[in-house]
């Protein structure tokens, strides 16, 4: 069933992009993470132009955000304290990275940019990710428990804050910094910006695994839904129909995602989080070295 997406201008099988909200739907309730990493590429494969792409996925991104924080605050895996310290420094993220898309979007150069932040983020995450969950399965195995880093330079940052769900006592500085890197890329990529803040939040900040999972989620929600509004106001490419289909799907697919999330151990969902990643950067690096079959497209005049 071939719908027309006004603002793409392009037709769609509507049951593809209901399947594709569901699947991202999954990842995000498993996950912790909005799913943009991979919808928004998976959106460019089937034809829908970047500007729109990052534009609409953000739309998606919350509804399937909101039902998985749904699943999580039931169980009470939600550092509220710490969610809104990230979500201040995302909002504020979510303004410069609006900034730079409109300028850049402005000299045409916004497609190419998108892709490449793509290659680069997902490589790099997805590589570093990969090594630490092998790592960590490996002394599972032999019996040593994988230990992580309680007290780090971070812990002598000043400003601190008590985050009692994360059992953490620690400077706000560093979730701060988080935050406005994630709003960064929601806002250019069209991502929640899951895939570097949860390991940032494992890694960097000490949290426990259960309790990051929930708290991304949350920040995910208002930062994204931010991010669509400008995008909207500013930019006019998002396309309410694709943004329907998208969050239906979405939204059936984050109970989902939770309830596999909760039977599988924490290396075994980072390790699969990392593949994933590093599926998606490499097929989105073969499209930008390969010739493409069509040398040429034509546009509309207004960017897409």
């Amino acid at each position: 069933m071939q719908v027309y997406l006004p603002i793409a201008e392009v037709s769609v099988n509507a049951f593809l992009l209901l399947g594709l909200g569901g699947i991202v739907g999954i990842l995000s309730g498993m996950f912790g993470v909005g799913g943009g990493f991979l919808m928004t590429p998976l959106l460019f494969f089937i034809g829908i132009p970047p500007a729109v792409a990052v534009a609409t996925e953000a739309n998606q991104i919350v509804a399937s955000s909101f039902s998985g924080v749904l699943a999580h605050l039931k169980r009470k895996t939600v550092d509220l304290r710490m969610g809104t310290v990230l979500l201040i420094g995302g909002l504020v993220g979510a303004a410069l990275g609006v900034i730079v898309f409109n300028y850049l979007k402005a000299q045409g150069q916004v497609d190419l940019l998108v892709k490449l932040c793509y290659v680069v983020f997902l490589g790099v995450i997805g590589g570093l990710m990969f090594i630490e969950s092998l790592n960590a399965i490996r002394k599972t195995k032999s019996g040593k428990p994988p230990a992580r880093k309680k007290h780090n330079w971070i812990h002598g940052l000043p400003f601190k804050m008590r985050f009692r769900v994360s059992g953490l006592y620690i400077s706000v500085i560093p979730p701060l910094l988080v935050g406005v890197s994630v709003g960064i890329l929601a806002a250019i990529m069209g991502v929640g910006g899951g895939f570097i803040m949860v390991p940032a939040m494992i890694y960097l900040l000490g949290m426990p695994t259960k309790v990051v999972v929930g708290t991304s989620l949350f920040q995910i929600i208002f930062v994204t839904a931010f991010t669509t509004l400008l995008h909207a106001t500013t930019n006019f490419t998002v396309d309410i129909v694709l943004a329907v289909l998208l969050l239906v799907g979405g939204v059936i697919g984050a109970q989902v995602g939770t309830r596999i999330g909760v039977k599988m151990k924490a290396e075994q969902l980072r390790i699969l989080l990392a593949i994933m990643v590093l599926a998606v950067c490499g097929k989105l690096a073969l499209d930008l070295l390969l010739m493409p079959s069509e040398l040429y497209s034509v546009g509309a005049s207004d960017g897409h």
